[in-house]
């Protein structure tokens, strides 16, 4: 199994922006078939070093690793909406 976490700060992190970033991930739901689980959350700390929005997804394999990167809905929908409101983002993708 394979995971990818996604951080995001975003450019204007009120919890109406946080929301709608969550619900823009929980969209690839049934819409990505790679995905074997997607979780979306918001930060509540909101110190000067959280992110404001964390992406995790679950996916069988490297190689459905590569197909999400690739996948036209993530691409045309959800990636770039995320490009739009986030400042930064850092990722992690591991094994487990």
């Amino acid at each position: 199994m394979v995971k990818h976490v996604l951080f995001n700060k975003l450019k204007d992190p009120t919890p109406e922006n946080c929301q709608a970033l969550i619900d823009r991930f929980l969209s690839m739901r049934g819409n990505v078939p790679c995905i074997v689980e997607v979780n979306a959350y918001a930060d509540f700390l909101r110190s000067a070093r959280s992110y404001d929005v964390i992406l995790e997804v679950t996916l069988n394999s490297k190689e459905d690793l590569d197909v999400y990167s690739k996948d036209e809905y993530h691409c045309s929908y959800v990636k770039p909406y995320v490009h739009e409101v986030r400042e930064s983002g850092i990722a992690i993708d591991y094994e487990f």
